[in-house]
């Protein structure tokens, strides 16, 4: 198999874990917010620690602006986020949430590849509109008042700022590094925030259910999916990865049929189609090649930190990846 597939393979694993959020979200509707997601990622970070050592990986201490860019990536994708979601589903109906994050594959097509130090790919760009149409008319459309739609913005600014704030330290750091130092980042925020709003009492409130829910994000969500997701960015580059993000709401879709005994209608099944055709355009085997292509031969190497396409006629093998999904 080669390192391409490995990694698409990994963002798309990633990708049905945050689908499959989805389906647990309701357990936490009525638990203390910020002492849930305190636990979360604390938990998931005691996990990757443990992963960490257990791999023997390297894991650094963040130096100068590589404080920024990973404060960036937790305030951005973590925590103000999770707080976008809580407050928007109060003006806005979930569907034009998730409208905001469908959006997200063109923001990274777009804004990726210069961070990378290249050009966007029109191929690519073409695919991730067609990944957003298609994710959209699975999650339909809602409605929502003025603050509503203000906080689909914001949302769709953090969830793009997860991947984007990552890349600049994706190369120093790795998947690993960047996952371990936003989790306790995320954690010690929210357990500020935890404990001014909701008191220490709160973690003493939680049900079943929500525990449950809570190991899910943990493990599932955050520890597994920080590591697929960001292995996928560093090996396949921003905007390709970032089509991947289409594979969320097909899981979620797929996920609910069990859970609810109703079968998607044929505007989802549409959908689906679309972010298959999306996906093939942006991730099949003549967009990899026109990318190889376009990309000047002194960067067609396998130790590419930036993500982009890495294949040398000297030594085809693929490029190791940290195992034990954020």
């Amino acid at each position: 198999m080669s390192s391409s597939i490995r990694a698409g393979l990994f963002g798309a694993l990633g990708m049905t874990f945050v689908g499959g959020s989805v389906a647990v979200s309701g357990a936490l509707a009525e638990a203390p917010l910020h002492t849930a997601q305190a636990l979360r990622y604390a938990v998931a970070c005691l996990l990757l620690l443990g992963w960490v050592r257990l791999t023997g990986h390297p894991l650094r201490r963040p130096r100068g602006t590589e404080w920024l860019w990973l404060l960036g990536v937790t305030m951005s994708g973590l925590v103000l986020f999770n707080v976008a979601l809580v407050h928007g589903s109060r003006h806005a109906e979930p569907a034009v949430l998730a409208v905001a994050v469908a959006c997200v594959p063109v923001a990274l097509a777009t804004i990726g590849p210069l961070l990378e130090g290249h050009r966007p790919h029109t191929r690519i760009l073409v695919a991730a509109v067609v990944v957003s149409v298609g994710a959209v008319v699975v999650e339909g459309l809602g409605r929502a008042d003025a603050i509503g739609l203000a906080w689909a913005a914001v949302v769709f600014v953090c969830e793009a700022g997860f991947t984007l704030l990552a890349v600049p330290v994706l190369a120093s750091h790795g998947p690993a590094g960047v996952s371990v130092h936003t989790t306790w980042l995320a954690a010690v925020m929210f357990g500020v925030l935890a404990l001014s709003t909701e008191g220490w009492r709160a973690a003493t409130r939680f049900d079943a259910g929500a525990v449950l829910a809570i190991g899910y994000l943990a493990v599932g969500v955050t520890a597994i999916a920080f590591i697929l997701w960001y292995t996928c960015v560093r090996r396949l580059g921003t905007g390709r990865a970032g089509l991947l993000t289409g594979v969320a709401p097909v899981a979620a879709a797929v996920i609910g049929i069990p859970l609810t005994g109703a079968i998607p209608g044929v505007a989802v099944w549409c959908g689906v189609g679309l972010i298959a055709c999306g996906l093939a355009v942006g991730l099949g085997v003549n967009a990899q090649r026109e990318l190889v292509a376009r990309i000047p031969a002194e960067t067609r190497t396998q130790g590419d930190v930036r993500g982009r396409v890495a294949v040398t006629r000297v030594n085809q093998a693929p490029i190791g990846c940290p195992r034990s999904r954020g």
